[in-house]
């Protein structure tokens, strides 16, 4: 990707990338002002990010919450697409909301153009009733959990206990996801009655550091185990989604290495994730489908 300048530094930026033309407005601004991070550095990160986010967004349904003046102004949550919206960008009727697919790089950097600093997709494919992924979303009450990686380990253990490999995703706010692909079969109402024998399993066993409860003012300072925002409809930040923290910190997935290192979601953020990725690879992506059938058929109903 390149970008020429016009006129001056805080002119409108032509940022091509192939045949493809962006005009970046307000080039300077700052978004991410603690972390030096500016509104073109954010476009030419998210080309960077593309082949990463874009498998884990298309063909889902996208909300996007936009800071217009960058992390410490106002914010809104956008499910419905931009006007005017441009051609290259698809687009998808849902519940009367005409959403945006994120499944091109155009679209993506036109979407950081207009200030989107984050990127949660619904749990469900476009035209797909059966899920092809479980997921176990676990929130800390407090903003600093210190507990938090023990919390990720614990479910590891279970879950490959019973046979089942998946990996866990920083959220790139406080909590982490587990993800585990699965192979299609399982309705979204089966996968949630497994989120719920997982979370009760182990808020049973560890009473002092998990909770199902709903409702944050009955949590305490326990880590909630949410099974059920994995469902038709709902969303989690997409994996690689940047998220509008101090930090410029990255929904990154990570290796049950590093859970045992105990890192933190803060580590992994917009000046560093690339570099990870050239690295190491998306760890994400070499999980295999695996069948919950069997395990399924000997949960209670």
């Amino acid at each position: 990707m390149t970008a020429r300048a016009k006129m001056s530094a805080a002119s409108p930026v032509l940022v091509r990338l192939g045949d493809f033309e962006l005009n970046v407005t307000h080039p300077d601004k700052p978004i991410w002002p603690e972390m030096g991070i500016a509104k073109l550095d954010y476009v030419r990160l998210l080309a960077e990010l593309a082949p990463y986010l874009l498998p884990y967004a298309a063909g889902r349904c996208l909300t996007t919450i936009r800071f217009p003046e960058g992390i410490h102004s106002t914010s809104f949550y956008q499910k419905n697409a931009p006007e005017p919206t441009p051609d290259f960008v698809r687009t998808a009727l849902a519940g009367g909301i005409r959403y945006v697919v994120l499944d091109s790089v155009q679209s993506l950097l036109w979407m950081g153009s207009l200030y989107a600093l984050e990127f949660h997709v619904a749990s469900d494919e476009i035209g797909q009733p059966l899920p092809n992924a479980w997921m176990l979303d676990i929130d800390p009450s407090l903003d600093v959990e210190p507990r938090l990686m023990e919390a990720v380990s614990l479910v590891g253990e279970l879950l490959d206990s019973l046979g089942l490999a998946a990996l866990p995703k920083t959220s790139g706010a406080t909590g982490v996801q587990i993800v585990m692909p699965i192979e299609r079969g399982p309705s979204f109402d089966e996968l949630r009655r497994f989120g719920k024998f997982v979370s009760e399993y182990l808020a049973a066993r560890n009473p002092k550091l998990f909770t199902v409860e709903r409702l944050k003012k009955d949590r305490g300072d326990l880590i909630y185990l949410d099974y059920l925002q994995h469902y038709a409809g709902k969303t989690l930040p997409a994996a690689y989604s940047p998220r509008a923290r101090p930090g410029a910190s990255v929904s990154t997935p990570i290796s049950w290495d590093e859970v045992r290192r105990d890192v933190k979601p803060t580590d992994f953020h917009l000046l560093n994730v690339v570099e990870r990725l050239r690295e190491k690879g998306d760890p994400l992506r070499a999980l295999k489908p695996q069948s919950l059938a069997p395990i399924l058929g000997q949960l209670p109903r």
